[in-house]
Formats: structure tokens, C-alpha cells, sequence
């Protein structure tokens, strides 16, 4: 055929112009393809001479970018200009057909319009990059011509009575209009930025964001396209592949989504509220716009999702019919009318791929958009939550009414929950409309019958509505017995020496397995309801389909067409999603709102009040000591604290009521402060510092020069200057030892030198592997409590403040080095730096150098003065000090080598760090599994090994029942395509027998659905049941490989370590994995039973299968290792911010002490956007595989609907068939992306498994011994004989022995003590008694029976000792003395009067039965230490180790419990391992070691009066 522009039909000449030139349609035709070959023509030049020098710098540099004025309106206009384009095109085909011979103008303009209008958008947003507008001025000039032609054209139809019953009609007239609204656009630009036709042009500079480099986030800046299909993370998801993803790669936020920012415009939003302000009214109008935006993308792809049903309705329906010509000849060209157009399967096929399109076009922005805003609102809560933490008084905290886990409650968990809330918002509003909208369309292609399968899903709503309720129930107990069980491993794991020192491992582990077992039947719970879910969302569209097309047959006494039967059952499978899901969000939201308005209330009423948790208005008076002013501290009130309430007695903890002269204007003085444990000393201190509730009173603080310089650096005035205070309990950041030390204050290399020495640091620091850059804390290295006290000193020691605060930093430390600190670090380093120290302590003998004394008992003053005042005015506290004094004097002198907790501390690093190789060991987790995670073999490994815990008959049934249901789904789905097509045949044909048949098979469909519905419960159960006994089997095996595991393990490993896989892994196992291997399983199964019916009905499509498939696979491919980059990036970013909340709540006073509020708060902010960059990145990675995964589902959907229309052609297919194929696309587009969403979950989930793996391989202690139980005597030991014979002792196969060929008696009875020098060996000794490291060689001989051969459990719990570091469990006072409950009452009582507790105990409401709080916190340290040598007189163990343990313990209480331990334990073998030497001088053996060898042994007495001995040597060294 012959091709021409204005075609050459006989008998007509189509190129006459006697009419008039603009009458001829073709010329009309031709006139418009003039400002499209014009555009082609001007622009291709400039884009290719551009392209070459400028889009290379735009890739690189995002400085020039600019969005001109009507950005997005241009994109969307351009958009339905290519749209209204191609519609014009295939109306110029359709028409063509129709006529003789071919008319190329029908369809030429319209395919040059389309070229032409992707030109102008690639030419405009190149433009724009490069920030030079005066080019666009030759689209102004395309616009107008294009205008002027297609209007012309508009006119000559009206003029030939041509109108909108017209197809072309109606296409030009969109045509006139956008072309209308593009010029529209054009001028706007040049009105705004006058580039052309005014003098002066508008200079604009792009946004400050894209001018700084480090903003890598480009989602608000790009073009519409570029934000839709997220283009701009190409470069990003295709590198992760060649190198991972860093903090660095994803730079900074851009300023308008910062925490500060969104933290600003929320406060605004509260405080601009004139009325009372509500909480969500100040969301609304901080964030409302662009919730309602996304609630408009939801409505459209909520809408544009029926359109797939409706075109899979019309595709069935006309294809078989051949459609006649309802054309109009007008002009010897056809006319097509408006509706025909709908009616060709083709046309069909491609407005369901476009409709598919944009609808996840649409969806996938209305998920990014809520998730940005919430995202937003969590920085900005966080902000707003972190100012109320640095506000709370300490009161607040301590009286529990915000408790630590209350804010990290609110940090992790809620904020969280409030950005999901955002999420689900936009289905609140959209799930009704698509509810009703399903059920008219439903309604109009079946009829009545519809509504009863509608009903279906309606009346089974409310039991998914309940199963909903049920499952959050469940998830709440399951969440308090994890929290509970996580306390008790925690305390576990801190005491694990004590545990198996004592053998008490096995009762704990029972306790936690306990709580363990509690879990998991919440969790079955959890499970049994999850699995309901599942089988409810999986066997009702089952049900409703079936009792829908049974109804039609029952009403119309046919079966439906095959048209309506398949949009029927696509259209349930989209009604089914919000029905049940309306319910949960709707109880998710009503929840999330009543939860979030109580947690938010704690945090938003605190807006107004000032950032200063001081009283503004206090008088500063400089006093001074010698002439003492007289006052009281009264009429002091602090606005900020809390009120007392009715119900609280006045319990006061300081009552001060004489005048307390602390800080001499004159600088340099030290105070000290002193009385017996639980006087209130620390409570003064604390009250000074403005932390205690003040009843009333008032504290003056004298300005200082120093004070002045320092805060007019810092542009900071307040009344009260920075005080460096060391409180009693160590508070650590989770940083290096420098920036600890430092702690925001400027480097200076010989100050920190001084500090380090003068807190002895240096041996420490020489033991950390990476020196002072060494991360500490807790997620760093576990450092003792001398260790962590020395390093807090340090830290007040080298703040260049006036004023110096130490609560008791000598309670950790022993006496040689308190010593050290005493005279080099306070009276040496702060008094030559003239700064005021206030010392609260135990040591009296320090007495001698304080300026001022303050004695204090039960929280008042009892005397103060210098000691010479003291000393004339109060004889008898005086003298009571002078005996003490005189004994500590006397340990000072005759004080043995300071082998004290300080060595033992030291040993225990030197032993963690035995050779700098350990770091590995110890180095951050992920390192160690990188290798292996990234090995492609081991996520299926770790995937068998957790199947593999399942158990195998629990991973053979779930594999076959996956597998029966979908082949039972997929036949009862191609059951119904033959009926319906069946049923089409033969009504055309007889109806009577279609009548009896149709019955016969729905009755006969009855079988195979109960059988799905039956399936769907068991696949769902085996799955959540599987997950739940993997979760249980590798938790027992974690706990007992753990507990069991020898000592040197927990030197090696940081405790954070340990703890992470109980908290965060084993979560992971037993919530996360199991619904995400369904999900996995569920919607892969789906896919491949979609791609095989497809297939097996038209088995052309399989040759357009293998591109797409090609595609998907490098999608996936890219997206898993990008996504794995991200989720860790946001899991490693969250939690410092988590951290450093708990730090600040936990260091809050030394925090305001020090006046580092703003410095904490910047820290803060940066966390936040750090972890909302990583999360920000993480979503949009999401939305770009499921924007690319959807698409492609709308290639398969497409090349499946024109395989079957090609098909057809050559009767292959049955129509009912190729019904069930395009149903069946349709799905493929819902699940292709959460296969691989799913898979790279699981792919991090099993990082897990991986972990709590790894501790699995850990070698245990071996428990069993070669003597059996019941051949040790139940008395043994009875005597207390100690023999040993050449011992040799080392911690590790691998390194040096540390005791060598060590030979000794000890005699029933005999006191002996063990000294020697750093690292020589003593404790070692005391640890192998235990059989706690590795006897090699030799043996240890107890009451004749070697310990090697006894099982560990009886050797341990027949022997008894006393640890330095006090360790006591949560519980009863009770349960801490005896966790077995072996012991009768009368014997507690004893013990407790032994160690000077009986009184105190008594006291306390419940006596015996009185809580212990966690880690004994509502003790003193002082008593801690006693209730644990309560503990040791407890087991009447006729050998007893002591660890010499009274650093905590004031020097009276310290004197009477020396003398009780001589003659309570007078008749048993007691080794003293001695810190003091004064403990052992008068001991029946002294044992002295060096270097691991036992170099003297005798009586105390011999080895002093021998001149030579090393004993002698150390006594002196020391004097």
C-alpha cells in the first residue's frame, strides 16, 4: 500500500486547496507539524553542544540548581501533554485502518508532538540545572505556535460540525488547553525573572542547601520525574555494590528537615496558640500540609487502582467481539466516536499499564511524604524531649516520677510509633472511600449477588478486629517478661564471677529460663493469633468469591459472565486489604493518640518555662572564712522544682541549720566534709549544687576572675559558674578516655599530662589497646569501678574551674593510691591552680590538711571548723577521730606495694588485652561478622541453621503445605475461569442444561475451597510455629553455652557484647524473622503461581519473561546490598542517640554541674540527623525498588494482556482464561517488590542468627569432674587442710603460666595471708582454690581430696569468699544472703549481726523480706559491701578466701568487723589476699610471691624480723 501524507483514496484529490488553504484537513495537519520541527530543530543543536560541557558538572556539582517558577505545574502539564499525545496517536491508527490507503497526517502530528514534548523536557530541565534562562525563550516561541496551530485546528472542526461526540474533538481541545496553560507557565517565568524584555534581570541564587556540598539528600531538590521514580539514588544504590554505603556517602540533612529546624516550627506552632494550647492542633499546624498532600496521592491511587479490574473487564469482554465501525466520514476522513476508543483491547491494555503506572506512581509518593514528615516530627520531638530531660530535677528522677526507662521508652519506642501513626494517618481517611468505591463497582458488575460477598468480608471483619486487639494484648506481656527476663540476664552477666565463685549459676539460669518460659507462651499466643490473621486475609477472598458466584447463580440461575467474574475476584482481592485493615488502624490510631497524649504531655507542658534549671534571681555574696558571716540558708526557692504532694512525709534529706562557710573568696581552700555512711554528706553537695528539692534556705556563690574570663569566652552568663564535680557514683560518656577527661574543654598536652599522673592513670592507659583514644563506656570497654572513679577525677581535675566538687572519689581506690591522688591531684595540682575543693571522704587522715571541716550526722551539721576548733570545742569527736586517724596512719606507713583493686583492675585489662592481637576479639561485633555477611553463602547458611533449630519436621510441613495451597488456590481460581467460560458457551447454545450444570459445578467447587481455606490455617501456623521453636531452642542453648562459659571469656568480651544478643538479637529471632520468612515464602509462592499460569495460558509471554526477569534480578541484585548498607547505617546511628539520652538522664547532675547543657544539646541534634539521614535514605531506598519492582509488574501486566489479545487472534486461549492470566498480573505487581523487600530483611535479620551462632561454638567449664557427687563426703571440707603441690596456673592455653611450681601447706584452722607485688600472682591463687583458670600442671589438695577430680558445682559451693567489687541481685535482702533458701531465719539474723547490718535491716519495712533494688542502688556502697560479707558468714564453709574488701566501708565500722571475722571465723582456714598489709602482720603464714613463684613462706612475725625478706622489703618500701 502506498504511503502518503494526505493519503491516495480513487476519485479524490487530497491535496486541493479550492475551498481555501485552511479548509483542507490536511494542510491543517501539515500546519501543525510545524512548531514541532521547529522545536527539534533550535534545540538539539543547543542540547548537544551543552550536553558536552555541562552535564557533566551538574552530575558532579548540584551548585547551579534551580527550580524556575511553575516547576512542578510545567512537569504535570508536559506529562498530560504526552499522555493526551499518545491517545492522539492511537485514535490516528484506528482511524487509518478504516480508510483505503494510508493517511500519514492522521497520526504524523501527533507522533512528532510527542517527540517534540519530551524534547522541551529534557531541553527545560537542562536549562534549569545549569541556572541560564534566557534559552527559554525558544520554548515560549513553541508554545505560542503551537497554540495558534492546534487552535486553528479547533476552529475548522466546529466550522465542518465536527464536535465533542468526536474523539479527535475532544483530543484537540485538551491539546488548545495545555498548550494554553504551558505558555501560561512561560510567561510567568519571564514576569518573574524578567530575563528577557526587562533591563534589569533577577539574579537567584539556588538554594543555600545545594551550595554546601556536604547535602547528599536530593529529593527536594530534583525534578518532578527524578522525585517520582527516585532517579537521583541510582548513583548511590549501583556504588554500594563496588564499595559500602558511609556516613560520609550520605553527607547532611538539607536545613528544612533538621531536628532544629522542625524543633523551632513545632515550639512556634505550641506557643502561637492563644487559647490552651493542644498538643496535636501544634502538629497539625507544624505539619498538616503535607499530611493532606499525601492523603490526596492516596486518594488518586486508591482510585487509578479499580481502573485495573474495569480494563481487565473490558479487555474479556471485547475480545471477541470485532467491534463494527462507528465511525463518521467527514471530509473523506474517519471520525472515531468518543466511546469506541474504549472498546479496542489494545487501547485497553495500554491505559491499564498507565493506570498501573501512575497509581504506584502515586502511592509510593504518598508513603515517602508521610514517612519524610514523620520523620520530622520525631527530630523535632526528640529536641523537644531532650530539653525536658536537661530540665528535670534530680528529685524528678529519683522519686521515679520519670524514670530512666521511661525516657527511653519515649526516645525509642514512641516517637517511633507517633512517625508510624503519620503513616497509617492517610488510610484512615482513604480506606473508607476505597471500601465504598469497591462495593458500587462490584454492585454494578454482578448486581445483588456482590453485596453478598461483600457482606462476607464485612461480617468477618469484626473477628480480625478482634484478633487485632488480641495480638497487641499479647505483644504488651510479651514485652514485660523480655524486659523482665533482660534485667535478670543483665544482672546475671554483671555478677557472673560471684555466680560461679559461689555456684549459684544454675539458679539463676532456672530463674531467667522462668521468665524465659513466661515469653514464650505470650509469644505462642502471639503466634497462634499472627497465623489467624494471615489465614483470615488469605481464606476470605476465598470465601466471599465463592459465595458471591453461588448467589448469582441462585438469582439469575447463571453463572456471571467472564468479563464480571474476573474483575469481580480482582476487585475482592483489593476490598479485602482495607476491610481488615481499617479495623487495626483504626484501634492502632485510637491507641497511638491516648498513648502518645500522656507521653507527650510529660514533655510539652515544659515549652515555656526557662532553659535554666537554677533560680535567676539569687544574690551572689562573696564570704569569707575568717571573718564568718553569720546567716541561714533560707527563703530559697527554685521556680522549676516540683511541689511537694500532700501524700510524701517531709523526709528531709539535709537539714542544714548552722551556717556552712565553703568557699573562701581568696581561692584555694579545701573543705571537707565527713561522717559516717548515710549522714547526707553527698546530699549537701548536691544541694549546693542546686539538685535537691529546697524546702527552704538559700546558697550564695561568690563570683570569681576566673569564672568571669572563662564564661566571656563562652558568651555565657549565669548566675552560678561551672563547677567541676565528681559525683560518687562514676558517670561515663560513651567516648575516649581523652574526650572523657577533656570533656569539652580545649587540648592542652601538659595539663592533661599533669591530670593523667596525678590520677595514676598512666599504667591504665598503657594496658588499653588504642591507648586514651581507647572507646570507653558502655558501649566500649568495660573498665572497673577504681578505674572508671580515677578517670571522673581526672575529668574535674582538668575543667579550668574555680570550684571543685569530689563526692568520696578515694571509696574505689586504694590506700596508696588515694594517697597519690590525696597529695598530688588535690593539695599539689588544685591548690597550686588556687581553686576552691569541697572533699567529701571516709579518710581521716586527710583531716590534717583541710582548711574547714564539716561533720555532719543524719543529714545535719554536727560541727564545723578548722580541726584546731574541733579539736578545743568537741574532745570526744576529736578523740573518736584520733584512734581512727592513728590506725589508718599506721596502714599508710606499713602499707604493702598497692596491690589493691588499682592491680587487680590493671590485671583485669592486661588479661582482657593480653596481646594486642585481642582487639580483634573485642573489636566492634559487626567487624567480626562483615566477612562472613558478606559472603553471599552465608545468609542461606545461617537461613539452614535457623530452620535447622525449627526442627525438620517443622520445616517439611511448612514447605508442603505452602505448596498444596497455592497449587489447591490456583486450581479452584482455574476451576472458575472454565465455568465461567463453559457457562458464556452454552447459554448461547441451551439454556435449561447450563441451568443444571452450573448448580452441579458450584456445588462441585465446594470441595477444593474448603480444602484452600483449611490450608491457608496450616500453612500459617507451621510457619509462626516453626519461627517459635527455632526462637526457643537457640535462646536455651545461648543462655546455658553463656553462663557456663569459663571466666576468661568475660574478660574478653564486653558486656554490651553479650547483652546485645539477648536484647536486640533474640528479638530479632523471636518476632521479626518469622513473619518476614511468611511474608517471603507467601508472596515468592505468588509470584511464581502468577508467572505459571500466565505462562501456561499464553506460552508467548514466556519470551518477554526473560528481559524481565533479567531486570529484576539486577534490581534486587543492587537494591539488597544497598539496603543491607542502609539498615545498618540507621541501626549503627541509633543507638549513640539512645546512648547519649540515657547518658544525659544518668548524668544529669554533673552535666548542670558543669554548665555543658548547650554542649550536650548540639551533641543531641547532630545524633538526630545523623540517624534521620540514615532512615531518610533507607525510605527512599524503599520507595525506589518499589517504584522500579511496580513498574515492572506493569510490563508484565502489559506484555500479559498483549499476549493474550496476539493470542486470540489464533484461538488459543479460552476468554475465561485470559481473565484468570491479567488477574493474576495484577497481583504479580503487588508482591514482586516484597520479595525483595522480604529478602533483603531476612537477609539482616539473619545477621542475627549469625551472632548468637557465633557465641554458640563457645567452649564451657567442664562441670563434670572425675569423682562422682556422691563420693565426696557431706561434711567435706571439714578440717580446712590446704596442700599445694608444684601448681602451675595459667588463663589460656595460650599464654604464659602466671603461678609457677607454687609448693605450700596450710594447716586446719591457720590464718594466712598472701601478699607480693603487681602481677604476681596472688589472685590468681585465690582463683584457682575455685578451679577458676587452668590448672596445667600440680594439683591443689583440700581435706585429702584433689579439686581437679571434684565436679565444679561441689567444689564451689563448699568453699566460701568475699570479693572486693560488692555485687548484689534485685530481690529480697533474703534471696541475696541465700538464693538456695537452705538457711533457717536465726542464721540470716546472725549473719547479718556479724557484719553490722541486723540494726539497719530491722528497720527496713518487710525486714528479711525488704526489696533490693537493682544492683543494690538502694544501699550505699559502704553497706553493699557489708551485706556481701554477710553473704560469706552465711555458708558455713570451714575455708574462707577474702578479698580484702573494706574500701567503701568507714574506718570504724571497718575496725569492729576486723575483730568479728577473727573470732567468728576462729575455728576455720581463712586466706586473706592482702591489699593492706596491716590485715596480715600478725597472720600464722604470710605468703609471699613474685612473679608467679612463691618466694617466702612463715609466720608474720619471722618473715619481718629477717632483715633480707622480700616481705620486710615491701613493708618498708612503703613507710
Amino acid at each position: 500500500m502506498a504511503l502518503s501524507f494526505c493519503g491516495s483514496d480513487d476519485g479524490v484529490n487530497a491535496y486541493s486547496v479550492d475551498k481555501g488553504v485552511l479548509n483542507n484537513g490536511c494542510f491543517v495537519d501539515a500546519l501543525n507539524l510545524v512548531p514541532h520541527v521547529f522545536l527539534l530543530f533550535i534545540t538539539f543543536p543547543i542540547l548537544f553542544i551543552g550536553w558536552g560541557s555541562q552535564s557533566s558538572k551538574v552530575q558532579i556539582h548540584h551548585n547551579t540548581w534551580l527550580h524556575f517558577p511553575g516547576h512542578n505545574l510545567r512537569w504535570i502539564l508536559t506529562f498530560s501533554l504526552l499522555f493526551v499525545h499518545v491517545c492522539e496517536f492511537a485514535e490516528g491508527i484506528v482511524s487509518n485502518k478504516m480508510m483505503g490507503t494510508d493517511h500519514l497526517h492522521l497520526y504524523m502530528p501527533a507522533f512528532m508532538g510527542f517527540v517534540a514534548a519530551t524534547t522541551s523536557v529534557v531541553y527545560y530541565h537542562n536549562i534549569e540545572t545549569s541556572n541560564f534562562p534566557k534559552l527559554l525563550l525558544v520554548l515560549f516561541i513553541y508554545w505560542v505556535l503551537a497554540f495558534i496551530t492546534k487552535s486553528i485546528k479547533l476552529w475548522k472542526y466546529a466550522e465542518f460540525k465536527v464536535g465533542p461526540q468526536h474523539l479527535r474533538f475532544c483530543i484537540t481541545a485538551l491539546l488548545v488547553l495545555l498548550y494554553g496553560l504551558l505558555m501560561a507557565v512561560e510567561i510567568n517565568v519571564i514576569r518573574v525573572r524578567k530575563y528577557v524584555f526587562f533591563t534589569n534581570p533577577q539574579k537567584v541564587k539556588p538554594p543555600e542547601d545545594l551550595q554546601d556540598l556536604g547535602v547528599r539528600f536530593l529529593q527536594p531538590f530534583v525534578n518532578l520525574l527524578s522525585k517520582a521514580t527516585y532517579w537521583w539514588m541510582n548513583p548511590l544504590i549501583i556504588g554500594a555494590h563496588r564499595r559500602p554505603i558511609e556516613l560520609k556517602k550520605i553527607g547532611k540533612l538539607p536545613i528544612a528537615m533538621r531536628a532544629l529546624t522542625n524543633y523551632l516550627r513545632l515550639k512556634d506552632a505550641y506557643e502561637d496558640q492563644r487559647v490552651t494550647p493542644s498538643i496535636w492542633r501544634s502538629m497539625y499546624r507544624a505539619f498538616g500540609r503535607p499530611i493532606l498532600l499525601s492523603s490526596t496521592f492516596r486518594y488518586l491511587a486508591d482510585l487509578l487502582g479499580f481502573a485495573g479490574p474495569l480494563c481487565i473487564s473490558g479487555i474479556v469482554k471485547y475480545l471477541k467481539e470485532d467491534g463494527g465501525s462507528v465511525t463518521v466520514r467527514q471530509e473523506h476522513v474517519h471520525f472515531m466516536s468518543s466511546t469506541k476508543l474504549l472498546q479496542n483491547t489494545s487501547v485497553l491494555a495500554v491505559l491499564l499499564f498507565l493506570a498501573l503506572i501512575l497509581q504506584r506512581t502515586f502511592l509510593q509518593a504518598s508513603y515517602y511524604v508521610t514517612i519524610e514528615t514523620g520523620i520530622n516530627l520525631r527530630g523535632a520531638l526528640l529536641a523537644m524531649i531532650y530539653n525536658k530531660i536537661l530540665r528535670l530535677s534530680t528529685s524528678n528522677m529519683s522519686m521515679g516520677e520519670m524514670t530512666l526507662g521511661q525516657i527511653n521508652n519515649l526516645v525509642a519506642i514512641e516517637t517511633n510509633q507517633l512517625m508510624w501513626f503519620l503513616f497509617l494517618c492517610p488510610n484512615l481517611w482513604a480506606m473508607p472511600v476505597q471500601i465504598v468505591m469497591g462495593v458500587i463497582l462490584l454492585y454494578y458488575l454482578l448486581g445483588w449477588s456482590a453485596l453478598v460477598g461483600a457482606s462476607v468480608i464485612v461480617l468477618l471483619a469484626p473477628i480480625q478486629y478482634l484478633i487485632a486487639t488480641k495480638l497487641a494484648d499479647t505483644q504488651k506481656s510479651t514485652l514485660e517478661h523480655s524486659t523482665d527476663r533482660l534485667k535478670k540476664t543483665t544482672e546475671i552477666l554483671k555478677g557472673i564471677k560471684l555466680l560461679k565463685l559461689y555456684a549459684w549459676e544454675n539458679i539463676f539460669c532456672d530463674s531467667v529460663e522462668e521468665t524465659r518460659g513466661k515469653e514464650l507462651t505470650s509469644l505462642k499466643t502471639f503466634a497462634f493469633y499472627t497465623s489467624m490473621s494471615i489465614f483470615m486475609n488469605a481464606a476470605i477472598p476465598i470465601a466471599a468469591v465463592l459465595a458471591t458466584f453461588v448467589m448469582h447463580h441462585f438469582i439469575n440461575g447463571t453463572g456471571p459472565k467472564p468479563s464480571a467474574a474476573f474483575a469481580a475476584l480482582a476487585l475482592f482481592h483489593i476490598l479485602v486489604t482495607p476491610l481488615f485493615l481499617l479495623s487495626t488502624v483504626v484501634r492502632f490510631a485510637v491507641k497511638a493518640v491516648s498513648m502518645l497524649t500522656s507521653s507527650l504531655s510529660l514533655v510539652f507542658p515544659s515549652l515555656p518555662s526557662p532553659p535554666c534549671p537554677f533560680d535567676i534571681s539569687l544574690k551572689t555574696k562573696a564570704i569569707n572564712r575568717k571573718q564568718p558571716m553569720r546567716y541561714k540558708m533560707d527563703n530559697y526557692e527554685q521556680p522549676t522544682r516540683r511541689q511537694m504532694r500532700p501524700t510524701e512525709t517531709e523526709d528531709v534529706a539535709v537539714k542544714v541549720r548552722v551556717e556552712v562557710h565553703l568557699l573562701g573568696n581568696d581561692g584555694g581552700q579545701l573543705t571537707m566534709i565527713v561522717g559516717q555512711v548515710g549522714c547526707g554528706k553527698s546530699s549537701l553537695l548536691l544541694a549546693m549544687l542546686g539538685e535537691m528539692q529546697t524546702i527552704d534556705g538559700r546558697v550564695y556563690w561568690s563570683k570569681s576572675e576566673r569564672d568571669e574570663k572563662a564564661n566571656s569566652l563562652n558568651n555565657i552568663a549565669y548566675n552560678r559558674y561551672s563547677v567541676a564535680y565528681a559525683a560518687q557514683k562514676s558517670w561515663l560518656l560513651n567516648a575516649t578516655v581523652e574526650d572523657n577527661i577533656t570533656f569539652g574543654s580545649p587540648f592542652s598536652k601538659q595539663r592533661y599530662k599533669a591530670v593523667i599522673d596525678a590520677c595514676s592513670l598512666q599504667p591504665d592507659i598503657d594496658l588499653l589497646p588504642f591507648g586514651d583514644q581507647t572507646e570507653i563506656g558502655e558501649r566500649g570497654i568495660n573498665l572497673s569501678g577504681g578505674q572508671r572513679q580515677r578517670i571522673c577525677v581526672a575529668r574535674a581535675l582538668y575543667q579550668n574551674t574555680n570550684i571543685v566538687f569530689l563526692d568520696d572519689p578515694f571509696s574505689a581506690l586504694d590506700i596508696h593510691l588515694s594517697d597519690h591522688l590525696m597529695q598530688e591531684g588535690i593539695l599539689k595540682f588544685l591548690q597550686d591552680d588556687k581553686r576552691t575543693v569541697v572533699l567529701v571522704t571516709h579518710k581521716l587522715q586527710y583531716l590534717i590538711h583541710a582548711d574547714w571541716i564539716i561533720a555532719m550526722k543524719d543529714g545535719s551539721i554536727l560541727r564545723e571548723g578548722t580541726l584546731k576548733d574541733i579539736q578545743t570545742h568537741d574532745v570526744e569527736l576529736y578523740d573518736h577521730w584520733k584512734t581512727l586517724m592513728n590506725r589508718q596512719d599506721q596502714e599508710l606507713e606499713k602499707v604493702t606495694e598497692h596491690d589493691s583493686q588499682t592491680t587487680l583492675e590493671r590485671k583485669t585489662l592486661r588479661r582482657a588485652f593480653y596481646s594486642r592481637e585481642t582487639k580483634n576479639q573485642i573489636d566492634d561485633e559487626d567487624e567480626v561478622y562483615l566477612f562472613c555477611l558478606n559472603n553471599n553463602c552465608s545468609s542461606s547458611q545461617m537461613c539452614w541453621c535457623y530452620l535447622s533449630s525449627g526442627g525438620f519436621f517443622m520445616v517439611f510441613l511448612m514447605v508442603s503445605s505452602k505448596l498444596l495451597k497455592h497449587s489447591v488456590i490456583v486450581a479452584i481460581d482455574y476451576w472458575l475461569a472454565l465455568w465461567t467460560s463453559s457457562k458464556t458457551n452454552q447459554s448461547a447454545s441451551s439454556g435449561v442444561t447450563s441451568n443444571e450444570t452450573s448448580l452441579g459445578d458450584s456445588i462441585n467447587t465446594t470441595f477444593p475451597t474448603p480444602a484452600g481455606i483449611t490450608l491457608c490455617l496450616i500453612t500459617s501456623l507451621t510457619v509462626e510455629f516453626l519461627g517459635l521453636s527455632a526462637a526457643t531452642n537457640l535462646h536455651h542453648n545461648l543462655l546455658n553455652k553463656i553462663i557456663h562459659a569459663p571466666i576468661r571469656f568475660f574478660d574478653i568480651t564486653p558486656l554490651g557484647q553479650i547483652l546485645n544478643r539477648f536484647s536486640a538479637d533474640t528479638n530479632i529471632i523471636d518476632q521479626h524473622i518469622p513473619p518476614t520468612l511468611e511474608s517471603l515464602t507467601r508472596s515468592t509462592l505468588l509470584c511464581l503461581s502468577a508467572i505459571g499460569v500466565i505462562s501456561s495460558i499464553t506460552p508467548i509471554f514466556l519470551i518477554a519473561l526473560v528481559p524481565l526477569a533479567i531486570a529484576f534480578y539486577f534490581i534486587q541484585k543492587y537494591f539488597r546490598v544497598a539496603s543491607k548498607d542502609l539498615q545498618d547505617l540507621d541501626d549503627s546511628t541509633q543507638l549513640p542517640l539512645l546512648c547519649h539520652f540515657s547518658e544525659t538522664a544518668e548524668g544529669l547532675t554533673t552535666i548542670r554541674a558543669f554548665r555543658h547543657e548547650a554542649r550536650f544539646r548540639q551533641r543531641m541534634l547532630e545524633l538526630t540527623d545523623t540517624n534521620n539521614t540514615a532512615y531518610l535514605f533507607l525510605s527512599a531506598a524503599n520507595r525506589w525498588l518499589e517504584v522500579r519492582t511496580d513498574y515492572l509488574g506493569a510490563v508484565i501486566v502489559l506484555t500479559a494482556a498483549g499476549a493474550s489479545i496476539w493470542s486470540l487472534r489464533y484461538d488459543l486461549p479460552s476468554v475465561g482464561l485470559v481473565g484468570l492470566g491479567l488477574t493474576y498480573a495484577l497481583t504479580v505487581t503487588n508482591y514482586l517488590n516484597w520479595v525483595v523487600r522480604n529478602l533483603a530483611d531476612l537477609e539482616v535479620q539473619m545477621s542475627a542468627v549469625k551472632k548468637v551462632n557465633s557465641f554458640l561454638s563457645t567452649e564451657s567449664e567442664n562441670y563434670e569432674g572425675s569423682m562422682d557427687t556422691s563420693q565426696v563426703p557431706e561434711n567435706w571440707p571439714h578440717n580446712g587442710e590446704i596442700k599445694i603441690q608444684d601448681l602451675c596456673v595459667r588463663y589460656d592455653p595460650m599464654l604464659k603460666p602466671v603461678l609457677k611450681h607454687v609448693n605450700a601447706y596450710i594447716k586446719p584452722s591457720q590464718k594466712v595471708g598472701i601478699c607480693g607485688r603487681t602481677g604476681s600472682g596472688k589472685s590468681s591463687l585465690s582463683l584457682a582454690f575455685f578451679n577458676m583458670v587452668d590448672i596445667f600442671e600440680g594439683k591443689i589438695i583440700i581435706d585429702g581430696i584433689d579439686i581437679c577430680k571434684l565436679p565444679l558445682q561441689t567444689l564451689r559451693s563448699r568453699l566460701s569468699i568475699i570479693l572486693q567489687d560488692p555485687v548484689l541481685f534485685s530481690g529480697s535482702i533474703r534471696f541475696n544472703l541465700d538464693p538456695e533458701r537452705t538457711c533457717t531465719d536465726d542464721r540470716l539474723w546472725e549473719a547479718l549481726e556479724i557484719a553490722q547490718l541486723k540494726n539497719m535491716v530491722k528497720a527496713l519495712p518487710g525486714g528479711l523480706d525488704a526489696v533490693v533494688t537493682e544492683g543494690g542502688e538502694n544501699f550505699s556502697v559502704g553497706q553493699r559491701q557489708l551485706f556481701c560479707l554477710a553473704r560469706a558468714f552465711v555458708r558455713k564453709s570451714s575455708i574462707l578466701i577474702m578479698d580484702e574488701a573494706t574500701a567503701s566501708i568507714d574506718m570504724a565500722t571497718e575496725n569492729i568487723l576486723q575483730k568479728v571475722v577473727m573470732t567468728a571465723f576462729a575455728d576455720r582456714t581463712v586466706v586473706t589476699i592482702a591489699h593492706r598489709v596491716s590485715s596480715i602482720l600478725e597472720a600464722e603464714q604470710v605468703l609471699v610471691f613474685s612473679s608467679g613463684i612463691l618466694v617466702e613462706s612463715d609466720s608474720g612475725p619471722n618473715l619481718l624480723a629477717q632483715e633480707e625478706s622480700l616481705f620486710s622489703v615491701l613493708v618498708r618500701t612503703h613507710k
